[in-house]
């Protein structure tokens, strides 16, 4: 993953990064491509930045920033970069850091989240405006919902909770109180896991609970701020001045919450640049809307509009299958490309956001497309393949599983332990929360303190603190603790090699500084293994090879997904699945459950607008 691999250099532009930052601006625009130096020369006023799948958009931000820094036009410190993972606004800032040349001062930009930069600014400004301490961030909603549950005596098991989470969180965002649950959730076609008078019974008493105990959740915490900065003319008056230029990150999952801050932060300026790509929303049952992005030009007349189209990650042939995906978009329905969504932005701000990309890679094979006779044995076969891939030479780290659900995850799971593929499967605990890490950062900052440093040691050095940790050259023999205990080690280890590749002067001391910076960017190592994942998880992120299995109607677009926008979204998120591949994708569906069953399942719709040449069947 490209993300995580601090020893492949950042190539989207053509040109690759290198150990120091540019002497000054005419450096920093020569190493980028027509369409990204254009963005670096929009250094003032609204800019919306249309960034296709793989086309480099944070180097185009990153250096429109180093360039504005560079000319004067921008103080670093009175930049604010707000994105949606602490691992993106982590990258950034290290985009920025390689980027500056001595003195200029770019680590003094401020890359967040939403959420933490309204921690902050909740806690710095609560004492003068409210008074008393601040009230505590609730990590997790389910336990106050099942005590609201409880006391409603409404009956709710652990999943239907989380479910309630979910509908909670939603109604937040888009501003449904308790009362008005039941019909916002109707309107918007919400199918809640309770009655939804239920729902919005146990949301009522969530509520109360939580004021009472002096909590707040994650979505409280962008309404109380941006009330705060609303009703307090001097707070909204010394943020605006701190942050004078705002850049925001996947504009098209911004939800209603967050814009109501965003344009609290902005107040009455426009010095505000949005990256996004409709055709990369996929996040609407959580309340996000392409709407912000696909009518900025009408929010704000006289915007500076540009595409980027060139696409430095996949090679001709994935590129194609994805253009031919996105294209093939039914016209007129809100949230498919070109068509704003529901927020009622007009849709002739910008004429046709889903431009299609341009492919900058040389030639790879060609996609293919499989039906097996059950599940059964499309994960036997998948898992087959990605053996043989491994044996000719493949990293495993290269090679990604990307279904729709998590239910599909097991059969695959089974699939490659049979034959001796390791993998890994994204959205379980996070690494920097397993003990065995903690343990190992901790032991490193030791030895790092009592050895003496010695050049291109290392991975050397590396290896024997955490010997003595359980690291071994094979995997030993044991359970399923064992295995992952092994693997968090291993992919240290290889974080360390990949670290000295880049800098061979690089200690034992910056190693471990580097995993307590990661640590807290949420930037885990990549884990020594093929990755399972959902479609949704693996946005962001990109591998050399991509399996995309279980393509049937009923599972993509899901089953649940009845109206035109919902389809639309499920076309958005295989368009996610075939971007992420670098240079091939494998396309498959089960014609049964399972062997021997009734083989009735039809390939998924979005299949037949894409598909060229036969279909193998084995």
């Amino acid at each position: 993953m490209v993300s995580v691999d601090v020893s492949r250099p950042d190539t989207a532009g053509g040109q690759p990064g290198g150990p120091r930052g540019p002497d000054g601006p005419a450096e920093v625009l020569a190493a980028l491509d027509p369409e990204q130096r254009e963005v670096a020369l929009a250094v003032r006023g609204p800019v919306c930045v249309l960034a296709g799948a793989g086309t480099g958009k944070t180097r185009a931000i990153t250096h429109r920033i180093a360039y504005a820094v560079h000319t004067g036009v921008m103080d670093p410190s009175h930049v604010l970069a707000v994105t949606f993972t602490t691992r993106a606004a982590g990258e950034l800032r290290g985009r920025l850091r390689r980027l500056g040349a001595p003195g200029l001062g770019l680590d003094r930009v401020r890359a967040r989240t939403f959420h933490s930069a309204a921690l902050r600014q909740l806690g710095h400004f609560w004492p003068a405006t409210v008074g008393g301490r601040p009230p505590r961030v609730l990590a997790s909603k389910i336990s106050l919902i099942a005590e609201a549950a409880k006391a409603g005596r409404i009956r709710a098991g652990g999943a239907e909770l989380s479910d309630i989470a979910g509908e909670i969180e939603w109604a937040k965002v888009t501003q449904a109180r308790p009362d008005d649950y039941p019909r916002q959730a109707a309107l918007a076609g919400r199918t809640p896991p309770l009655g939804a008078d239920q729902v919005g019974q146990i949301y009522a008493g969530y509520e109360q609970l939580r004021r009472q105990r002096h909590l707040i959740d994650f979505e409280s915490l962008l309404e109380l701020t941006a009330a705060m900065l609303a009703e307090n003319r001097q707070a909204a008056a010394e943020v605006r001045d701190r942050y004078r230029y705002l850049v925001v990150d996947e504009y098209q999952d911004v939800n209603p919450l967050q814009k109501l801050l965003l344009d609290t932060w902005l107040g009455d300026r426009d010095d505000l640049c949005v990256v996004g790509d409709p055709d990369q929303a996929i996040y609407s049952f959580t309340g996000a809307t392409p709407a912000y992005l696909t009518g900025f030009a009408a929010e704000f007349p006289g915007a500076t509009v540009i595409r980027l189209v060139r696409d430095y990650r996949s090679t001709p042939q994935v590129v194609a299958l994805a253009n031919r995906l996105i294209s093939a978009a039914v016209p007129g329905v809100p949230g498919a490309a070109g068509v704003p969504g529901a927020a009622g932005v007009p849709g002739a701000a910008v004429a046709r956001w889903a431009t299609s990309l341009v492919a900058q890679r040389p030639a790879g094979p060609a996609p293919s497309f499989t039906e097996y006779p059950d599940e059964q044995a499309e994960a036997d076969a998948v898992a087959a393949q990605a053996s043989s891939l491994v044996a000719h030479g493949v990293d495993p780290r290269e090679i990604a599983v990307l279904v729709r659900t998590n239910a599909q995850i097991e059969a695959f799971e089974r699939a490659l332990r049979e034959v001796g593929v390791l993998y890994q499967v994204k959205g379980t605990e996070r690494f920097f929360d397993r003990a065995v890490v903690r343990q190992a950062i901790g032991q490193l900052r030791t030895a790092a303190r009592i050895r003496q440093p010695a050049a291109g040691s290392l991975p050397a050095e590396a290896r024997d603190v955490l010997s003595g940790l359980g690291l071994t050259e094979s995997v030993p023999a044991g359970g399923a603790a064992v295995r992952e205990r092994w693997e968090s080690l291993t992919a240290l280890v290889a974080l360390a090699d990949d670290m000295s590749l880049a800098d061979q002067d690089a200690t034992l001391a910056d190693f471990a500084a580097e995993l307590v910076d990661r640590a807290a960017a949420e930037h885990p190592p990549v884990a020594p293994g093929v990755t399972l994942s959902s479609l949704h998880a693996a946005k962001g992120l990109e591998w050399d090879v991509v399996f995309l299995p279980g393509l049937t109607e009923g599972v993509l677009p899901i089953v649940y997904a009845q109206t035109p926008e919902a389809i639309e979204e499920e076309r958005r998120l295989l368009y996610v699945g075939v971007t992420r591949a670098r240079e091939r994708v494998e396309l498959s569906w089960p014609a049964a459950r399972s062997p021997g069953g009734r083989q009735s399942r039809k390939p998924s719709r979005f299949l037949s607008s894409v598909r060229k040449g036969t279909v193998n069947r084995p």
